[in-house]
């Protein structure tokens, strides 16, 4: 190049100079423009985001700008975190010239093909959250507050730029089990905050438990005053070294579980039910024994075991694991009581999906029980699986003409699945990968991938039920199995982590064991899979740790991969 420069003198050597500042600009301006998808530290990852020069502080006098309603549940959720983790209250208002976070939800004449698609600019003295409907401008408001510091005393400067994103699957969701242990509603609602702030959508509340009844029913009070009480739980791992005898007791009223709805409704996620049958009803028929086989056997108690309380009659379950008493098949009388269970749950939730458990149900009774061999002889059945297939498409039925549909975990398609049942693979996914086989939706939630009940460090310095699930493996995993044919991959509406909490017996254990797991599961969920790039992520994640601080929630510092 100095070769070339020397042989040029005056105006060649000026036009030169003039090309190489021209390019030096270029360069820089590709430099500040580029898709730089590292600096956008958001989890999860959005599907394309480009940064450039300058940004937009917040201050005391910006205000957040909303066109209608629909969008004031975004606008409260802001102005309330902003709020809570800052100090800074702004103001909600119709209009503003500058100085702003306009929310700017699209009107369709049809129903746009991707709702939860959103734009987000960042430009100097203002930011733009476009939704292609309400629940896009919530999503992206979610990633305007992961632009905000992560720490507190530090000026809310947002870095310009814009975003443009949507998710990869439609179900991503979070589980939590309050029957073996149970989680007031505050926490409920934490839980569900967490949820909205990874952009996931549903949460699945596993309700009813051998350990616990925990929904009012009001046509059956005895569920919640015998069956939401167990008179002692077992310490330490399964069957327990010794028994805290105390009672433990805990359930939702109605209007509780319509103020949860509501506020998840708030958020923009469904709560999906669970009702379990026709196993794990331990709780139910210690409430009413009419529903077992044998109401006059009393339940049977693991002898290893350390128990609380009478041993005979009826009990709520005091161990963990799987028992022999469950719903009867053989009587009408049981589809009655689930059917108005169903009546009520279906007025608590307006969920598309009703979830009825499905899963480890022993037949062990069902083959010594009159009533049962009676139902399999007269309907023609092989044996007590097709039983329990008979079973689960009787209260599909039951449900479908509520104009609602079930899911249920893989066990379902033992004995032929209900006609519209959705499938949700916990046994691996050999159970989803048949359902999507047979045009059924599925939900994978693979306990080898995504439980996060799993110990997440080889060396866990508290009881948990067992198993290794670190940061790493949960990012690994892939909902859409290699097995799947493309026209079958479309049946797999996502996936979903599962929290059974055996061992969690406090809202702070919990949050240990889902975080960091759930930011790993999120991004899977939502970001292009060509963008998975775990060493991109453990980078993020590194300022994820301290908003789990901003938001008060414990956290796992275990390594991220062994």
């Amino acid at each position: 190049m100095k070769y070339l420069i020397r042989k040029f003198t005056g105006k060649s050597l000026k036009i030169i100079f003039i090309i190489a500042a021209t390019f030096s600009q270029l360069g820089s301006f590709c430099q500040d423009n580029v898709t730089n998808d590292v600096a956008v530290n958001i989890i999860p990852l959005p599907v394309k985001a480009t940064l450039s020069k300058g940004g937009f502080t917040i201050n005391r006098k910006t205000v957040i700008v909303i066109n209608d309603d629909g969008e004031k549940n975004t606008a409260r959720f802001l102005q309330a975190y902003i709020q809570r983790i800052y100090g800074v209250s702004l103001a909600i208002k119709k209009t503003a010239v500058n100085n702003y976070i306009r929310f700017n939800t699209k009107r369709f004449i049809k129903a746009p093909d991707q709702p939860e698609r959103y734009n987000l600019s960042v430009l100097p003295s203002k930011a733009i959250v476009t939704g292609d409907s309400y629940q896009g401008t919530f999503l992206g408001m979610q990633s305007l507050i992961q632009l905000l510091p992560v720490e507190k005393n530090k000026p809310l400067a947002l870095k310009a730029m814009e975003v443009e994103d949507y998710p990869r699957f439609a179900y991503r969701g979070m589980h939590l089990d309050v029957g073996r242990h149970f989680f007031p509603v505050d926490f409920i609602k934490k839980y569900i905050d967490f949820i909205s702030l990874h952009k996931m959508n549903t949460f699945h509340w596993h309700l009813t438990e051998d350990q616990g009844w925990r929904i009012e029913i009001k046509k059956y009070p005895l569920l919640t005053q015998i069956g939401g009480c167990r008179n002692g739980t077992i310490i330490g791992k399964n069957p327990g070294k010794g028994n805290d005898n105390q009672p433990y007791c805990g359930f939702y009223t109605q209007d509780e579980v319509r103020d949860v709805v509501k506020y998840a409704a708030d958020r923009f996620i469904t709560v999906i039910p669970e009702i379990e049958m026709p196993g794990h009803g331990s709780a139910a028929i210690a409430a009413y024994p009419f529903l077992s086989c044998f109401p006059n056997e009393s339940t049977k108690i693991n002898p290893r075991a350390a128990w609380n309380g009478p041993t005979t009659g009826k009990q709520v379950q005091q161990t963990w694991g799987v028992f022999e008493d469950v719903f009867c098949a053989g009587k009408d009388s049981v589809f009655q009581f689930l059917q108005d269970v169903i009546d009520e749950v279906v007025q608590l939730f307006p969920s598309q999906y009703i979830h009825i458990g499905g899963d480890e149900c022993p037949k062990a009774n069902w083959k010594r029980c009159p009533q049962c061999q009676q139902r399999i002889e007269e309907l023609g059945l092989k044996d007590e699986h097709e039983l329990q297939s008979y079973f689960i498409q009787r209260m599909e039925k039951y449900i479908t003409g509520k104009g609602r549909k079930i899911i249920g975990w893989d066990e379902i398609l033992e004995g032929g699945l209900a006609p519209n049942a959705s499938v949700m693979s916990w046994r691996g996914e050999k159970g989803g990968i048949e359902a999507a086989h047979q045009k059924h939706n599925v939900v994978m939630t693979p306990g080898e991938y995504v439980y996060l009940d799993h110990s997440q460090t080889k060396n866990e310095d508290s009881v948990t039920i067992g198993g290794f699930t670190n940061v790493e493996k949960v990012y690994s995993y892939d909902p859409v199995s290699k097995e799947l044919a493309p026209d079958e991959a479309k049946y797999v509406l996502g996936a979903q982590g599962n929290v059974w909490t055996e061992y969690m017996a406090s809202p702070a254990k919990v949050e240990y064991m889902i975080f960091p797991r759930m930011s790993a599961l999120s991004e899977i969920l939502w970001s292009p899979k060509e963008k998975k790039d775990f060493p991109d992520f453990e980078k993020r994640l590194q300022d994820q740790f301290r908003r789990y601080e901003l938001w008060n929630a414990n956290y796992s510092k275990a390594k991220l991969k062994e």
